[in-house]
């Protein structure tokens, strides 16, 4: 019980560094980026909205290294499920109020991220990635960014725009080596926090005899969407809720085609049987409520509260409660 008490504790703390070291690389590229004359939207949408995905994308890559992909596999499609089910439930049933989209996600946003959950689900069922999935998945990805990219330059949102104006003029006093130094720091609190935490879920899963891909998508994708968390709490505070709804959105795209296709490239990823039966169904299942409830720019509280009574379920049905 020590020994599984120190795996415990261990997990906890590297997953906490793997979090925060994320969340200073993030800050600390943005200021980078404004500060070498990157523009903005760029800044704004494409570093801190993968960013957020960066605790799932550097622990599967080390998940592929030590020869446990489940454990990404398992990782991503868990983070899925609970950023749909708890992160945006959770938006809903704090703000206490419809929360209203100001921009239409219909329109090409949310049909990709259908369209992608159902790809890449297809690809996972033979188990294996092979190269000209790893590929596509890769298209998918730089077709993505291009998109919102694009999206942005032709924006007609001025609010979206003044934001991106205080981003700039809010650091252009900046002191770089100082940046940078945080920067170098929190690639080696993300290195060492993904090591760690891949580390402690092999030993725990060993003591406790409990399949990695169990711990991976319940404990481990929970932890790693805690970025997209703390975003949705910012923006009720801010009274703008709609940002985490937007921020699910490309967060679990970016799971989906730049997580799993990054991380093909390091190694084999082979997918646990069990993951096909219960884990990616709820994928697909998940994302297809996640098209309806927001398909027409709102979502009520009462829909919040059943998006966490799924993600009971999903919890309870994965150590056979329910």
């Amino acid at each position: 019980m020590f020994s599984l008490a120190v795996w415990i504790i261990v997990f906890l703390a590297s997953l906490f560094l793997l979090i925060k070291s994320s969340d200073y690389f993030i800050d600390s590229a943005e200021k980078i980026g404004v500060y070498f004359g990157l523009p903005a939207f760029v800044i704004g949408i494409i570093i801190v909205s993968i960013g957020t995905s960066l605790p799932e994308l550097i622990s599967s890559i080390f998940s592929v290294l030590k020869g446990a992909s489940e454990i990404g596999v398992g990782t991503v499609i868990g983070s899925n499920i609970t950023n749909i089910f708890f992160v945006l439930g959770l938006t809903a049933v704090v703000y206490r109020k419809t929360i209203k989209i100001n921009y239409n996600i219909l329109s090409s946003d949310l049909p990709f991220l259908v369209a992608t959950s159902f790809i890449v689900g297809i690809m996972l069922f033979n188990q294996t990635f092979t190269v000209l999935e790893t590929i596509i998945c890769l298209v998918l990805l730089v077709f993505y960014i291009y998109n919102i990219i694009s999206s942005s330059r032709t924006s007609k949102d001025k609010e979206l725009r003044k934001e991106f104006s205080d981003i700039e003029n809010s650091k252009k006093k900046l002191n770089i080596l100082k940046t940078l130094f945080i920067l170098i720091l929190s690639c080696a609190g993300i290195y060492f926090g993904a090591k760690y935490v891949v580390d402690s879920i092999l030993n725990i899963s060993s003591i406790l005899k409990i399949a990695t891909d169990i711990i991976a998508i319940s404990a481990v994708a929970l932890g790693t969407s805690l970025p997209e968390l703390v975003v949705t709490l910012q923006a009720i505070r801010k009274n703008k809720p709609e940002i985490a709804i937007g921020n699910v959105l490309g967060s679990n795209i970016f799971n989906l085609v730049g997580v799993i296709g990054i991380t093909s490239l390091f190694g084999k990823i082979v997918v646990p049987s069990s993951l096909l039966t219960f884990g990616i169904p709820m994928l697909i299942v998940s994302t297809l409520i996640y098209f309806f409830v927001i398909q027409d720019n709102k979502l009520t509280y009462i829909e919040g509260f059943a998006l966490l009574i799924f993600y009971i379920y999903f919890l309870g049905h994965i150590f056979g409660i329910v």
